[in-house]
């Protein structure tokens, strides 16, 4: 499961190409636009900058299609007032990234800004409390309770290993004791809530364990951004 430091600067690269896709997009997404017209300009942007292919299908879900879990890009139009939900990465010198982001069009409602808080707040704890020692299933349940905590919960894994394939041991699960979290592992943390037919909202960074604490490799915004 660990990477040599080669690779971790490898996987950097490809992370930061996912950064830079994200920061593009949010220059270009408008009401109007498809699914797929959203995912053909990200794939596009990070094929011509370096990408040999996407890590896996590009996910945009836009309103309903965003509540879940990992959806296919759709000719449904992007509408004022959509929570939209990005999942996105490319293989960069045969390392892959793997990255989610949400953004809301035209308006944020206090409903979607309540939930995407929840999951900002999970995010962020399992980046600053999982460490080095820990068994997966213990990194699992840091960041899982605090969804818990608001009366929620999510059907996946908190994250996976990433490596020359986007998804690696270790898988970070309430399941997975027997793994334990080192210094040089690459996992991503993902806490997510969905509501099927309405929306759903995750927040991803591919991050690595570093010093007996977990590094971000993805450090474009996670604050909540609205598209005019």
């Amino acid at each position: 499961m660990k990477k040599t430091q080669v690779e971790i600067e490898k996987l950097k690269q490809s992370s930061k190409l996912a950064d830079d896709c994200f920061e593009y997009i949010k220059t270009k997404i408008k009401v109007g636009m498809t699914e797929k017209d959203v995912a053909k300009l990200m794939d596009d942007y990070m094929l011509s900058h370096g990408a040999s292919e996407v890590s896996f299908e590009t996910i945009v879900g836009s309103g309903e299609t965003s509540g879940q879990i990992h959806s296919t890009p759709s000719d449904r139009v992007i509408e004022f007032g959509d929570v939209v939900q990005l999942d996105f990465g490319c293989i960069l010198d045969g390392y892959c990234s793997d990255c989610s982001r949400v953004l809301f069009m035209g308006e944020v409602k206090e409903e979607y800004k309540k939930i995407y808080d929840i999951v900002y707040e999970a995010q962020v704890k399992g980046i600053e409390c999982i460490k080095a020692g820990m068994s997966a299933s213990e990194a699992d349940a840091i960041v899982r309770e605090v969804v818990k905590s608001y009366g929620y919960d999510f059907n996946h894994a908190v994250g996976h290993g990433v490596g020359t394939k986007v998804h690696e041991d270790p898988v970070v699960s309430p399941k997975n004791e027997k793994d334990i979290l080192e210094d040089d592992v690459v996992f991503t943390i993902e806490p997510g809530i969905y509501f099927e037919g309405k929306y759903g909202i995750r927040i991803e960074d591919t991050c690595v364990m570093k010093d007996g604490k977990v590094e971000p490799l993805n450090h474009t915004s996670k604050e909540i951004t609205i598209i005019m």
